[in-house]
């Protein structure tokens, strides 16, 4: 299932006070009189998709405009993950809710799922889902670096496949020359910032520091220290414990006492008490095992000045190195380890250079391959590419025009650092190739080829759009395209072939269109009208409508120079909708038979 945008309110914005739009997943196509406020759908799409907030599209008198969209979007869905990085919520119905609102004074807030995002999220959200073309906004077409893009989705396999392998190599490369450079010009800062880490190494190993060690010397010295207060300490809880050496009666020691509670307990006649002699006995055991302890702890407390000196001496040692390096030995070592890793790449030596050169080197080589094979690729998909939007445009009232797709290497720049020699020249190597992509147009026959946002109208650029998402429209990721006024300047077949075109495209994407011509009107799945209603204080407030059997019957009459009231104009519209019906209903069929319903080969007329 595709993301699509269910549902778009606006409040305030223009001359629209407050509607509700109900989008169709396939074609919705909105319709109104001039000045009704049909461009202000397309505005509010623009301000959903993070467009620039203007303040003067704000109603007159109101305080702010609001645009909220519905989306429908699956859980792994693109869309799903912007909206998921950002924190945003999904309602219970899965729907995702984006919210723009610019206020009078031109400030502008954007909400993602009940969160409040930068507007850039807004702007992410819509490179995944939104597509808006109109004139003077081609945005997609004429973005840096979409003109190639639109030519590799359309190669398809063929190109990305190559381009994999490409991107691959020109990381190493990238990587080997990065590090080439950067060895080279910190040579000399390099070779110092070696010799200190080779030096504090040196120190380090002279010490050969233990882990701990530093700790358990602190012990180890209090005791030396303290061997007179740690002998009269011991002494005095041995005596306690065990109590005079000679046996003297009157200074019976713990281990004494607590033995005669033992022994009176075990020979009284009253069972409760002789209970009690195991617990005593426990506490005889434990008195004699730290009475025992603490004899063989006097016996090993001797004063021993000279290993006091070597622990004070080896504590100064270690303090030398932890004022160095770390606050401790622990740290001391690991500065060590993280010294030895960063010398094994700073070998700045001419032998290391020269293999590191020929690395890249070889690297190039083969990075130049790939370039070629995938120029190669993209121009051969050119080719077909130029083929079909030229096919496409001839039924688009511009049966003279060619689109070109034209596939230049870009010369590299004096000094860029992504350089690379192939076949004989000096290109830049970018993360996508050494191609330059640029679509131009033939207007007319004899005209020059030109980039298409200079050899095109406002209204022709976007009827090359649409051609374009025809015939990409297989391979485009983005679910929903916008057309406002693509029917500019065109009429009678022309603009039928222009409302069958978007049928076709609403196969396989969600397509809302903005038009006044009643030939592309009536291929809708849904029919919106924007009607202009009274004026309320000097304003003018318009709404907007779902339009269905009769009543689109006479919208589609009103769109043909104001028909709806006669039965000629009845009948005309009942014909477009008869037409369009029938058209999509044999699409149908046929898509249903596993084929392409078959194309008719009509000039484009008046």
């Amino acid at each position: 299932m595709l993301d699509v945008l269910a549902e778009m309110r606006i409040q305030g914005l223009g001359v629209i006070d407050d509607a509700t739009l109900a989008l169709h997943a396939g074609l919705t196509v909105v319709t109104g009189e001039t000045g009704a406020g049909k461009t202000m759908v397309v505005t509010g799409l623009h301000l959903l998709g993070g467009g620039r907030a203007d303040a003067s599209r704000v109603r007159s008198g109101a305080q702010r405009a609001v645009v909220e969209g519905r989306f429908q979007t699956t859980i792994d869905s693109p869309a799903a993950k912007v909206a998921g990085d950002a924190g945003a919520e999904p309602d219970d119905d899965g729907s995702l809710i984006a919210v723009r609102t610019v206020t009078a004074d031109g400030r502008s807030r954007a909400h993602l799922g009940g969160r409040s995002v930068p507007n850039a999220v807004l702007s992410e959200l819509a490179e995944q889902v939104l597509a808006v073309h109109g004139q003077n906004d081609q945005l997609r077409l004429l973005r840096s670096g979409e003109q190639r893009a639109v030519l590799d989705r359309f190669a398809g396999e063929p190109v990305l496949h190559v381009l994999a392998d490409y991107q691959r190599v020109r990381a190493e490369w990238a990587e080997a020359v990065r590090e080439l450079t950067e060895r080279t010009e910190r040579s000399r800062e390099l070779a110092r910032e070696a010799e200190l880490l080779r030096h504090g190494l040196a120190e380090i190993e002279a010490v050969a520091p233990e882990s701990g060690e530093d700790v358990a010397l602190v012990d180890e010295a209090r005791r030396l220290a303290d061997v007179d207060q740690l002998r009269e300490i011991a002494t005095a809880a041995h005596l306690a414990l065990t109590g005079a050496a000679d046996g003297d009666p009157d200074a019976p020691g713990a281990i004494g006492l607590v033995g005669e509670a033992r022994r009176r307990l075990s020979g009284a006649e009253d069972p409760a008490l002789r209970e009690l002699e195991p617990r005593v006995a426990e506490a005889v055991a434990v008195l004699a095992d730290v009475g025992g302890e603490l004899g063989g702890y006097l016996d090993r407390l001797d004063a021993d000045p000279a290993r006091l000196e070597q622990v004070l001496a080896r504590q100064a040692e270690l303090k030398q190195l932890t004022k160095k390096y770390a606050a401790d030995v622990d740290g001391v070592l690991a500065w060590a380890d993280e010294a030895r890793s960063r010398l094994s790449g700073m070998d700045t030596s001419e032998e290391a250079l020269a293999a590191l050169a020929a690395r890249r080197d070889e690297l190039a080589v083969e990075l130049a391959e790939h370039a070629v094979v995938v120029s190669a690729a993209r121009k051969e998909a050119a080719v077909g590419l130029s083929a079909a939007v030229s096919e496409e445009l001839d039924g688009l009232a511009m049966p003279q025009a060619r689109l070109e797709v034209v596939v230049e290497p870009k010369e590299a720049d004096a000094g860029d650092p992504n350089a690379l020699p192939v076949q004989g020249r000096t290109l830049h190597a970018g993360p996508d190739g050494v191609d330059e992509v640029e679509l131009q147009l033939i207007a007319h026959s004899g005209a020059p080829a030109l980039p298409i946002h200079k050899g095109a109208s406002g209204g022709e650029l976007s009827r090359v759009m649409l051609a374009l998402e025809v015939v990409l429209a297989d391979a485009d990721t983005v679910p929903t395209l916008v057309f406002d006024e693509v029917d500019a300047g065109v009429g009678g077949r022309a603009a039928v072939e222009i409302g069958r075109r978007l049928a076709r495209l609403a196969r396989t994407h969600q397509v809302v269109v903005v038009t006044h011509l009643p030939q592309v009107a009536a291929y809708a799945d849904r029919h919106l009208v924007v009607d202009k209603g009274a004026a309320d204080g000097g304003l003018t407030r318009s709404d907007v409508r779902v339009v269905a059997d009769e009543r689109r019957v006479v919208e589609l009459a009103r769109m043909l120079a104001g028909m709806d009231s006669t039965e000629t104009g009845r009948a005309h519209a009942e014909e477009l909708l008869d037409t369009a019906t029938a058209y999509k209903l044999a699409q149908a069929r046929f898509r249903r038979r596993g084929k392409a319903a078959p194309k008719k080969r009509e000039r484009s007329g008046n």
